[in-house]
């Protein structure tokens, strides 16, 4: 595969101005975890069940939130089984973008989706960077996931920090390629995540998140797809609070290994985005 280039990436970082405003009204918030490759099976059992204890705190929250979970592949029939009831979505951490075939050691969009998958990750930068992965190759594994009625999370996000525009130029870029394998009205969550911002002592600063996320917003209202927008890299606690009105969730690691500051977050983001009341007619 080639990589695809979208037309237009450098003029619409210089646009910054002209980015869309906050999330819609109403657009339901999300909080997603990726485990990556730190448990092990038992381990991950036992996160999955602390993930389900906070059921009740799910229900008791001010605004419904979405929330979603990415085990590692032999760990989705316990996801499955854990999950069942709680009203917790889970989903994997990579795609192939083959429906079958002799593609030895892949796991298919439609296999996830019969082992009960609503949401499957793609993109992230450590699979670019050791995986080879590139534009192209996320478009055709976006395609994929699209296709099996899974929601792709599409990760996104600029390698190092040279500054807004750079920000904006790059991340458009990787957005709208992999949009390129989804068709109109498909619903995506784009997760923002700065490459330089992962596993950093801070997440990358608010106005720096506020300005890339309304530019991945304009994009995905540009391609008529059904999107919501979320930050990842070194999220936790406290970092919804200083981006809420311009993304609508979040996208965790380690920090929520410990389901505390997963509840944590939760409240914070269901809280962030309750919306006002209506004034009082005279």
């Amino acid at each position: 595969m080639n990589d695809v280039i979208p037309e237009n990436a450098t003029s619409a970082a210089v646009r910054l101005s002209g980015a869309s405003g906050p999330p819609e009204a109403g657009r339901r918030p999300v909080v997603g975890v990726s485990l990556k490759l730190y448990f092990g099976l038992a381990a991950t059992r036992t996160w999955l069940a602390d993930v389900a204890a906070l059921k009740g705190a799910l229900a008791e929250l001010p605004r419904p939130v979405d929330l979603f979970v990415l085990p590692s592949f032999p760990a989705l029939a316990d996801a499955r089984e854990l999950l069942a009831g709680t009203g917790v979505a889970y989903g994997a951490q990579d795609v192939h973008w083959a429906e079958s075939g002799a593609w030895t050691g892949e796991v298919s969009a439609g296999m996830l989706a019969e082992a009960g998958a609503r949401y499957v990750e793609v993109g992230h930068a450590e699979r670019r960077r050791h995986f080879g992965e590139t534009d192209a190759t996320v478009a055709a594994k976006t395609g994929a996931a699209v296709r099996a009625g899974l929601v792709p999370v599409i990760c996104a996000g600029e390698r190092h920090d040279n500054g807004l525009a750079q920000a904006v130029e790059e991340t458009l870029i990787q957005v709208r390629a992999a949009l390129g394998g989804a068709g109109p009205d498909s619903e995506v969550i784009v997760a923002y995540e700065p490459v330089w911002a992962i596993g950093a002592r801070e997440p990358a600063p608010a106005r720096h998140v506020r300005t890339v996320a309304s530019a991945v917003r304009t994009c995905l209202r540009d391609h008529g797809v059904r999107g919501r927008v979320v930050y990842g890299g070194t999220a936790g606690p406290g970092t919804f609070g200083r981006l809420a009105g311009s993304v609508d969730g979040l996208f965790l690691g380690r920090l929520a290994h410990d389901t505390a500051n997963l509840r944590h977050v939760l409240e914070e983001v269901a809280a962030a985005t309750v919306p006002a009341p209506l004034p009082l007619r005279p």
